[in-house]
């Protein structure tokens, strides 16, 4: 059996870890509804928490040319548990198109292939995905691990098509002849016959949300303008494989240089992997020699690509999912694996494991000190009402009429006052409206309207990159404009929760609205990523309409995307900016029916205001006893608990 080490025990303990948060939210979530201390928009913010703990996805993108053993780095660190290879990774057998392996519980095991013809339409990758019925889709049995290796080599098909069909497809270049693939002795080239993989499958690791990204060869990734300006800089961790015995030669340096050298200052963590350093194992050099060797190539490399050197790891794929197949410790120490399965455990799951938790300690501040000032309430309520009845020993029943029809006019007197809230709630709405409108999909296609003019021309594009600054610069005004209605909203509800605070001892808060600098950071990343692609050369692609109209396309989806996320944030915090206030509302009026029904029990009956002062008194203590409940609670939550992932020892082989 094999042997799983590293990253896998590392993403197993993160998975742990989310669970065990889920869990939590989930039992802080039905004790504070049981409490009726949870509105609607409270609810809300804690289920969208637990649906990010249960559903977060973690993207590892491994880029590299041909024949670097990218893929053979994936089956031993993702697929060793079956004992061969899964992934094709044999000489002239490897991923030619850009596959993604991750899992979806709603789909069978199955692996999903999308014609390379579909480049010749304008839709981008992210439209082809909502039609499932143009991709081909191929069962998988994933307790066969030889139907499953069967399968996954169609990954590898090619085609044979004319120079003008491979042109047409974006593997032909005019202007680059020496990147051109070869043309056999009937003058065709061999181009990918998918365009895009998607492997759906139970593999432990991807049911707790790991996504790998396999992107093949420069050709392929300079021809799929999306996996450059969307899905790799989406990635959590890229990893760029190279040959320890080569180097980085000139294709390695034209990825790097035009595909990942952008993420630089993206939230992605790069790493360079020097592979096949079993190549420069020697029987007539010594262990210090190869050593040597190996530590000269990781400077130069880490150099050549300016990187730190602790960032650069040599290792051998091959040799390491040998090692696990047959359970040789020795061998897999020699492989170097585990010391890449370890830095990207730390890195990658720590960084998103920091994340989570600044969103729990986020969502679970906000719900404490909503139920406090809840609970605070209702105790100064009771505190009232305790002295109201207090007052009333040794009064005759013509005081104690006169009391409930005090209350009774207080609460119709409040009733009108609340009343007013409407009007509030319509100005704040008409504002909203106006942050929403601003947010739309007609707002996105105004602000690229030139971009798209532009693009939309025949021949070269020689004023884009002046028509993306402009595209930029009318969506970063977007955003500041909304920001600016979002003030003027906390600073209207500021001042009506002040004065219902004053006149109706409420603790309104108007929470912050979103920050609209994280977006604004996207987007500044999105036209970074474009900018870089269209000056390395892609100007003459850029000349094909088919080409333009997907950049276009991918550019829009990504931009409505950070708009939409923008949206729901701002959805929410609307959501709770009005549960809280009806919250407070519906906790007055059932204070008045508390304080009405009292006294009516009190006229009824002769002795009942002793046994309601003693019932008051009870509720206090209870109400103490659920303020100290929901410290434990959120305590519990907030509390560092997440695995020490950084400093994870190098830990056993285990039997898988």
């Amino acid at each position: 059996m094999a042997t799983v080490t590293g990253f896998n025990e590392h993403f197993d303990r993160h998975g742990a870890w989310r669970r065990e948060m889920g869990l939590r939210v989930k039992v802080l979530g039905d004790w504070l509804k049981e409490q009726d201390l949870l509105d609607d928009g409270a609810d809300e913010r804690l289920h969208s928490l637990g649906d990010r703990l249960q559903t977060d996805k973690v993207m590892v993108a491994f880029v590299a040319e041909f024949s670097r053993g990218k893929s053979e780095l994936i089956n031993a660190v993702f697929f060793a548990a079956y004992g061969r290879r899964i992934m094709p990774a044999s000489a002239g057998r490897t991923t030619m198109c850009p596959t993604e392996l991750g899992y979806d519980a709603a789909l069978p095991p199955c692996l999903r292939l999308l014609p390379i013809q579909t480049r010749l339409e304008p839709q981008a990758l992210v439209e082809w995905r909502l039609v499932p019925e143009q991709w081909t889709r191929v069962d998988l049995d994933v307790d066969d691990p030889d139907q499953l290796a069967g399968a996954m080599e169609k990954v590898s098909e090619v085609l044979h098509v004319t120079k003008d069909e491979a042109r047409a497809l974006g593997f032909w270049h005019d202007d680059r002849p020496e990147d051109n693939p070869p043309v056999d002795a009937e003058g065709r080239v061999e181009v990918p016959r998918w365009r895009h993989a998607l492997i759906n499958m139970a593999h432990p690791l991807l049911k707790q949300g790991l996504v790998v990204l396999d992107t093949p060869g420069l050709n392929a990734i300079g021809a799929e303008p999306e996996l450059t300006v969307s899905l790799i800089p989406q990635a959590q961790a890229v990893v760029f494989v190279l040959g320890a015995d080569t180097g980085v030669t000139k294709s390695d340096l034209a990825i790097w240089r035009e595909h990942l050298a952008p993420l630089e200052s993206s939230t992605a963590t790069r790493f360079v992997v020097l592979n096949k350093i079993d190549t420069l194992w020697d029987e007539l050099s010594t262990t210090a020699q190869v050593q040597a060797q190996v530590e000269r190539q990781r400077t130069e490399t880490a150099h050549t690509l300016g990187l730190p050197v602790d960032q650069v790891l040599a290792l051998s794929a091959q040799k390491g999912l040998l090692a696990k197949v047959r359970g040789d410790a020795a061998l897999l120490d020699d492989s170097h694996l585990p010391d890449f399965e370890r830095l990207l455990g730390s890195q990658v799951l720590g960084a998103r494991q920091t994340m989570l938790t600044s969103a729990i300690a986020s969502v679970v501040g906000q719900l404490h000190a909503q139920a406090g000032r809840t609970l605070g309430v209702r105790r100064r309520e009771l505190a009232e009402q305790l002295l109201e009845l207090k007052g009333l020993r040794g009064k005759n029943h013509t005081v104690i009429r006169q009391m409930r029809l005090r209350v009774e006019k207080e609460k119709a007197d409040f009733d009108r006052s609340a009343a007013s809230v409407l009007t509030v709630r319509s100005v704040h709405m008409k504002v909203l409206r106006d942050v929403f409108k601003l947010l739309g999909s007609s707002s996105i296609k105004r602000s690229l309207s030139e971009l798209n003019s532009l693009l939309r021309e025949p021949g070269l594009k020689l004023g884009v990159k002046k028509a993306y600054a402009s595209g930029f610069e009318s969506l970063r005004d977007v955003l500041l404009q909304v920001q600016a209605l979002e003030n003027d909203i906390q600073t209207m509800l500021t001042a009506s929760f002040r004065q219902l605070n004053t006149e109706h001892g409420f603790s309104l808060q108007a929470t912050p609205p979103p920050d609209t600098r994280r977006f604004l950071e996207d987007l500044t990343a999105v036209e970074r990523s474009h900018l870089q692609y269209l000056g390395v050369g892609n100007m003459v692609q850029l000349a094909r309409k088919e080409f333009a109209e997907k950049l276009l396309r991918a550019l829009v989806a990504r931009v409505r995307s950070i708009f939409e996320t923008a949206l729901g944030e701002l959805e929410l915090w609307n959501k709770s900016l009005s549960s809280q206030l009806d919250a407070q509302l519906r906790e007055r009026r059932k204070a008045f029916g508390r304080r009405i029904e009292a006294i009516r029990r009190i006229q009824d009956a002769a002795g009942g205001l002793d046994g309601r002062i003693g019932e008051i008194d009870e509720m206090d203590a209870h109400l103490m006893e659920v303020q100290g409940r929901l410290e434990a609670l959120t305590r519990e939550l907030t509390a560092d608990k997440s695995p020490r992932l950084e400093s994870a020892a190098q830990p056993e082989a285990v039997e898988a």
